[in-house]
């Protein structure tokens, strides 16, 4: 009635089969990197804050937002090297993270 085709679209099965394609890829070796702030010593909040918006290009509210609602994805996207970089500065100054 409708012009409306019930039946699966072709399309469909090449989506899948791209996504198992990304999945092999990844577990060979991945280069990017994303760092997740899990947990902050409630006592050590401010000078997390600190580090966050030295990190990041956050704003004073932004970076209280993110310690304050965790876990916060601090880094996207980026270098082993460089979010290892980060995690080093931020677990000095009072949080847990993880690089995933």
């Amino acid at each position: 009635m409708f012009g409306v085709d019930a039946s699966a679209p072709a399309g469909g099965m090449v989506m899948a089969a791209g996504g198992a394609a990304g999945g092999a890829e990844e577990a060979a070796e991945k280069t990017e990197f994303d760092l997740v702030i899990t947990d902050v010593d409630s006592s050590k909040r401010i000078a997390i804050i600190k580090v966050v918006r030295s990190l990041t290009s956050l704003g004073l509210k932004e970076a209280k937002d993110a310690v304050t609602n965790l876990p916060f994805t601090i880094l996207e996207g980026k270098t082993k090297a460089e979010c290892e970089e980060a995690t080093k500065t931020l677990e000095e100054g009072g949080a847990k993270c993880e690089m995933k």
